[in-house]
């Protein structure tokens, strides 16, 4: 088996997280990351720190390049070099905030889109039988789950339990007729063309449309980053902004660890073209209301938030995604962790970093 797994966005929350993972497996992991957090969303989300520490962590099973995926040639020499011995590609790098692909949608789109078919070609000239994961997000299906019958309870919106999706929403929701907002537009080119390189050329692609993606290596900002940044706000006493639907709104969460065990579990055993709704389920969501009383618990301090009105254009009243399909196609797949363990779980891992 080729051992060298190339990760994008590999100083990240997720790819941070797949380069330890793989890294501990025994392969060699070549990482593409140049900090392009630090120009979204400035000191809070810049992933320095991050790459420091998994340096240090993983040693010489890691080989670091500064590469922005925008840049062709530079990927494709790189590519060239590592040819065959490509075992797994993860592209995890990403503009990920509605809120910033409005204020710059060529920069969104050509990191977004542009960016992963120049993940793909390169894969597909030097490395094709290497299976191809992408994180794609729910953002795809726009705000079609606002049309949703929604029920208010006291701490959250919730869905009838008769409804078809109380479970989760899967892969059959139209990502059609909606508002995506642009970075969910962009998202939709990316995600639609690592399908069709499965389908017109063949190879084991697989879009993983995340949920709330979380854990303790987010570099948490306001623009980016739901449950670290809820945690951050709490500890560092900070006042945090809570756009519209009474902060009822719902997000199911999963763990960097949990969804990386899933690639590793696709990588096993690849499929062509599969596209699997990813988070936390019905197993761990939380309202933002809910997320606040959590992470007060945890920390004894006392949230500090303004709220706005308005909701952000595009953004999701109710998710929970259903992972039916993937469960069906891994069975020995589990999720370990739910929100109040996650939120620990960061509160624990930045306590140094995070004080008041």
């Amino acid at each position: 088996m080729s051992s060298v797994v190339v990760i994008t966005g590999s100083a990240g929350l997720i790819g941070s997280e797949a380069v330890r993972h793989f890294a501990a497996l025994g392969m060699d992991v070549v990482g593409v990351d140049n900090d392009m957090r630090g120009y979204f969303f400035g000191a809070d989300g810049s992933t320095k720190w991050n790459l420091q520490r998994m340096v240090k962590e993983v040693g010489d099973r890691y080989t670091h390049h500064s590469i922005d995926i925008r840049d062709r040639d530079g990927l494709d020499k790189l590519f060239t070099e590592l040819g065959s011995n490509i075992g797994l590609v993860i592209h995890a790098a990403a503009q990920p905030s509605h809120d910033w692909a409005a204020r710059e949608p060529f920069t969104d789109f050509d990191v977004n889109a542009v960016g992963t078919i120049n993940m793909l070609e390169a894969t597909r000239r030097h490395a094709i039988e290497a299976p191809f994961i992408f994180t794609s997000t729910n953002k795809v299906y726009g705000d079609t789950p606002n049309s949703l019958p929604l029920v208010e309870q006291e701490t959250r919106w919730e869905l009838p339990e008769n409804h078809q999706w109380f479970g989760g929403i899967d892969e059959t929701m139209s990502i059609d007729s909606s508002m995506h907002s642009v970075f969910g537009a962009s998202k939709v080119a990316a995600d639609i063309m690592v399908q069709e390189y499965g389908r017109y050329f063949g190879m084991p692609t697989a879009v993983f449309r995340g949920g709330t993606l979380t854990g303790p290596g987010h570099s948490a900002a306001e623009l980016h980053g739901f449950l670290a940044y809820v945690m951050r706000c709490v500890m560092e006493q900070r006042t945090y902004r809570i756009f519209g639907y009474k902060g009822k709104m719902v997000r199911d969460a999963i763990h960097s660890h949990d969804l990386i065990t899933a690639f590793e579990a696709f990588h096993q055993a690849p499929r062509v073209a599969e596209v699997y709704n990813m988070g936390g389920g019905r197993f761990s969501n939380c309202s933002h209301i809910e997320a606040f009383k959590i992470a007060s618990e945890i920390t004894g301090l006392e949230a500090r938030t303004e709220y706005v009105e308005e909701n952000r254009a595009g953004d999701h009243q109710w998710w929970i995604s259903g992972t039916g399909r993937f469960e069906a196609h891994y069975p020995s797949w589990k999720l370990t962790y739910d929100v109040p363990a996650i939120l620990r779980e960061i509160y624990e891992a930045n306590h140094e970093m995070w004080k008041a």
